[in-house]
């Protein structure tokens, strides 16, 4: 009986074996050199970085604590009594109190001599020299009084009727402005000196005291 065909089976040729390489000791010891270098320079990097954060919290809690605050000006009393008599500028008086708070925690303040003027419809109507040069402590109210008559007033028949035309509208606005050159202090560190402004808006009523709107306002203060 004739035996059937085969069909032959091709095995494929083996793929020679990659060559085992044996490293040499100064080989190793190089990789090790590198890995030991590459360690110690995260380790200057991480030590280096976390000295500049603590730095950096440290600065900016200084900065914090030691950055001065501007005082701040409250208005709580204005009056212009009078303003029902037809020749009232002949004894017209300007009565007002302000005070000034330095709000911060371990900075004082070093006021030189401050002015008051008080100006109606942009025009100054009278001044007043209100105190020589002193200090205020931190965390303390200086209250700023004082009363313009006389000579210190420049208040014409003009401009008494012009008070009075405001006051038939009901009310009458003047502006306080209070100037005073100031330098921040810490123990014995003094900071430069500024040109302060505080600027007070305020309006009375036809009896020429001073609105419940303007009562206990605070004042903007910039410097210059």
């Amino acid at each position: 009986m004739p035996t059937p065909n085969r069909i032959p089976i091709q095995i494929p040729p083996e793929k020679p074996q990659p060559l085992q390489r044996h490293h040499t000791a100064r080989y190793y010891a190089h990789r090790v050199r590198e890995s030991l270098a590459t360690r110690v320079s995260k380790t200057i990097c991480i030590v280096f970085l976390s000295i500049l954060l603590v730095l950096g919290i440290v600065a900016f809690i200084l900065w914090l604590s030691l950055r001065p605050h501007r005082p701040r000006f409250h208005i709580h009393e204005f009056s212009i009594p009078g303003l029902d008599q037809a020749t009232g500028f002949e004894n017209a008086q300007i009565t007002f109190n302000v005070t000034a708070r330095n709000s911060n925690q371990n900075i004082g303040i070093n006021y030189y001599s401050m002015e008051g003027m008080v100006y109606y419809r942009d025009q100054q109507v009278g001044s007043i020299h209100l105190k020589d040069p002193f200090y205020q402590k931190p965390k303390t109210t200086t209250v700023l009084d004082a009363t313009l008559s006389g000579a210190t007033l420049t208040v014409s028949s003009r401009r008494w009727e012009e008070f009075l035309n405001d006051r038939g509208k009901g009310k009458i606005g003047f502006r306080l402005d209070i100037k005073s050159v100031v330098r921040f202090k810490v123990s014995t560190w003094d900071f430069h000196r500024h040109t302060m402004h505080a600027t007070c808006d305020v309006y009375v009523g036809p009896n020429g005291y001073i609105l419940p709107t303007s009562k206990d306002k605070r004042c903007p203060v910039y410097f210059t």
